[in-house]
């Protein structure tokens, strides 16, 4: 991806299966046009890949007390 400028518009291309679930997400969280849900999603991804780099682990946890890793 070329350099864009912070703040700068950019355009994504999605597959169908993507841009039914973006749809889908922004909807339950009445987020008007996905930018919301694309920003979580970029945000939780992040987070993933820098505590691989750093041989650390992030983990969900569910309401009873149990840990699923992220993994990808």
């Amino acid at each position: 991806m070329p350099n864009v400028p912070s703040g700068a518009p950019v355009t994504v291309s999605l597959n169908p299966t993507a841009a039914e679930l973006l749809v889908r997400l922004a909807v339950e969280l009445d987020d008007v046009d996905g930018q919301g849900v694309l920003a979580r999603a970029l945000g939780l991804f992040e987070m993933a890949v820098r505590a691989k780099a750093r041989g650390a682990r992030l983990l969900f946890r569910q309401p009873d007390g149990s840990e699923a890793d992220v993994i990808f």
